[in-house]
């Protein structure tokens, strides 16, 4: 997540029209991709014995193997964010984007896998419109407004932090989360959206589009795995 406030020397708010509205281009244009090849990517894992190895050992061992799993997750979004921003190798940006995307799949396994063949087969085509929906409705919000939720930076730090504690404690103690946590974990989702897409307006650089569309997949990527909980949790009820 960037943490910029204010327009850097040199960001894309203080370019030409014609420069903004070419780095917006960009930035959407590499978002869609990430998404298509997160698709095809998730698609390829399925057809697999791994997707149903890989999520009988990662959801099994009282969770010590998914904090593994989440532990590693972070270790490698973190490199990824950070090549994915650099600013002596394009190609660099499009490993950094590249990784991201397959770590992503890779951690969205277990989950798709359950809720694929173990669940209402309604779940995943709706949380897919669910997702859709809000992300298009928040991007239009912030494109319209023209409002910068930079100040949602601190806050979201917090909830980030205070969802990792509660996340953590269930793998530690063996309790579920359930479903209003998933419902407050997409309200923070949205705010992500929020962030992420004022940060795309104003505080990045020109030449920065591939890591702008890796923050906006990111915030795309949360928003899904929690509407997709939600809808595992009232399939069950």
């Amino acid at each position: 997540m960037q943490v910029n406030h204010r327009p850097i020397p040199g960001a894309v708010a203080t370019a030409d029209v014609d420069v903004r509205m070419q780095f917006i281009r960009r930035t959407y244009a590499h978002l869609l991709g990430a998404l298509l090849a997160f698709v095809g990517v998730i698609w390829a894992i399925q057809q697999t014995q791994f997707a149903e190895d890989f999520t009988f050992w990662a959801w099994s061992g009282r969770g010590y193997n998914w904090l593994v799993v989440v532990g590693g997750f972070m270790l490698v979004s973190w490199l990824a964010d950070k090549w994915s921003h650099s600013d002596t190798s394009s190609a660099m940006q499009y490993v950094g984007l590249a990784v991201y995307v397959v770590a992503q799949a890779i951690i969205f396994t277990p989950l798709i896998h359950i809720a694929a063949f173990y669940s209402d087969p309604s779940v995943l085509p709706n949380s897919a419109l669910l997702t859709a929906f809000l992300f298009t409705g928040l991007t239009g919000t912030v494109f319209l407004m023209r409002k910068d939720f930079s100040f949602l930076r601190g806050i979201l730090a917090i909830g980030g932090f205070a969802a990792l504690g509660l996340i953590l404690c269930g793998i530690l103690f063996g309790f579920e989360l359930g479903l209003w946590f998933a419902v407050a974990m997409i309200v923070y989702s949205a705010g992500v959206v929020l962030y992420q897409t004022s940060q795309v307006m104003a505080h990045y650089r020109p030449t920065q589009h591939v890591g702008a569309a890796l923050g906006l997949f990111a915030a795309v990527a949360l928003m899904l795995y929690y509407v997709i909980m939600m809808f595992l949790n009232l399939s069950r009820d």
